[in-house]
């Protein structure tokens, strides 16, 4: 008898039914399960109050360019000479995003292709140093970054570091000290800049010292590159020689990494030490979403954002401070506040978990001088970043500080018991505020 013509199929057919769904079936449906954890994490977004200083909320202009086809496009090298063909339009972007960058921070070049802030610094040490060199940075205990040279970093590893710290009664930087070790030490690198750190730097004081004992200055910038831009913070430009940053937290674009210089010389020099020196290819989709970010906050609204964030950030310091709770500094000039729980007789972890439990996210963090260990911490650190992004205002700031003090309060007052009365009130009062404050909320971001 006939063969039932619908078990044959035409030469290729059924590879081209494969090709068809490897494009159009959607993560939903060719992966539920990966799906459904992202869709999990978009509802926390939408229904937590981010308080964490090294995160933010890209736009979805950022968000669709990270998202586009030049995740498929493979080009070492650098704009005009590249080692793969078909690289006209990834030359474009580039160029586009380093334009862009050197617009946005008054300086002569920029590398773009860094994929976080800690590669930008491996690149700056490598086009400035040799291993053994020796390098003056914070410590990390201070306030310091683990890629300065901490000794469980590469960098710690690599170099010879002399750290410099903050005062025992100011806990700010005290130029005379940082001035009287380098004369000690006569690093080649002098590096300004932390991960928590929440008073303006002193570049021009930075300068002199390093003219003084003959070192490069670096200023890592990570967590004020979206205020300098915003013209809420001093820029390092003229006095830094090279200058680091991550391109997200304040700066609000896509995880990845800039290195800035004045110098044509040392251009050359960390260009040739990304690459070939650390990478290969870089990631055109980050770097399509770097320029997105650039032109961003080369507008003026972005200048509104950025005196916003120093200004909510200060707010959230005063009402906790006014609620007995001892801010490290004593404030803040920047978009974080360090708090200091030692008189509270709680840690950074106890602290952060009870206050994510409530919706309330941030992060533990070492205080200078803490007796407790980094994966504990005596301290929190929290920032005005994504809430200022997401709409919020001083007086939405004054009562996001009183929730996190009501939560911590009732934690000090009965720490090995249940959440109570306050811990609830918090939670409601989360959902209220992210209600009155959506985002993400075009049909490309919609949750089922």
């Amino acid at each position: 008898g006939r063969a039932d013509a619908r078990s044959f199929t035409r030469p290729g057919q059924a590879e081209l039914s494969e090709s068809k769904r490897h494009f159009r079936e959607a993560l939903a449906v060719s992966d539920p399960e990966l799906g459904t954890l992202l869709d999990r994490e978009k509802v926390r977004q939408r229904d937590t109050i981010d308080l964490i200083a090294s995160e933010n909320a890209v736009s979805r202009a950022v968000h669709e360019a990270e998202g586009s086809l030049l995740t498929n496009k493979t080009v070492e090298g650098y704009p005009g000479r590249r080692y793969h063909g078909g690289a006209a339009v990834a030359d474009a972007v580039e160029r586009l995003a380093i334009e862009r960058a050197v617009a946005l921070f008054g300086c002569a070049h920029a590398n773009v292709q860094p994929h976080s802030g800690s590669q930008a610094n491996q690149t700056a040490y490598l086009a400035l140093l040799e291993p053994g060199d020796r390098i003056l940075s914070m410590d990390l205990a201070a306030g310091g970054h683990l890629s300065h040279g901490a000794k469980v970093n590469q960098t710690g590893k690599l170099y010879d570091v002399a750290r410099y710290g903050v005062g025992h009664d100011s806990e700010r930087i005290e130029m005379d000290e940082v001035a009287r070790i380098a004369r000690d030490h006569r690093p080649k690198l002098i590096l300004a800049g932390g991960s928590a750190y929440p008073r303006a730097i002193d570049f021009e004081a930075f300068r002199g010292i390093a003219d003084e004992v003959g070192a490069v200055l670096m200023v890592d910038i990570a967590h004020i590159a979206g205020l300098i831009a915003g013209g809420a913070h001093p820029s390092p430009f003229p006095y830094a020689d090279v200058v680091t940053t991550s391109t997200y937290k304040t700066l609000r674009g896509p995880r990845g990494g800039l290195v800035l210089t004045d110098d044509p010389g040392l251009a050359k020099r960390i260009d040739s030490a990304l690459f070939p020196g650390l990478q290969g290819t870089p990631s055109l989709q980050a770097i399509a979403a770097k320029a997105a970010c650039f032109g961003e906050a080369l507008r003026p609204a972005f200048r509104d954002y950025a005196r916003a964030v120093v200004d909510h950030a200060g707010i959230l310091g005063q009402v906790l401070r006014g609620r007995g709770y001892r801010l490290v500094s004593d404030g803040t000039d920047t978009s974080m506040i360090l708090l200091d729980l030692r008189p509270q007789g709680m840690t950074g972890r106890t602290a952060s978990d009870r206050l994510e439990a409530a919706g309330l996210i941030c992060n533990m963090n070492a205080v200078p001088l803490d007796p407790e260990r980094p994966t504990v911490t005596s301290g929190l650190r929290l920032s005005s970043n994504t809430g200022t992004t997401r709409g919020f205002d001083g007086a939405v700031f004054e009562r996001v500080g009183g929730l996190v003090a009501d939560v911590l309060d009732e934690l000090a007052a009965d720490p090995d018991g249940a959440p109570g009365a306050a811990f609830s009130a918090a939670r409601e009062a989360v959902a209220e505020i992210c209600a009155a404050h959506p985002f993400y909320e075009t049909a490309r971001y919609e949750t089922a």
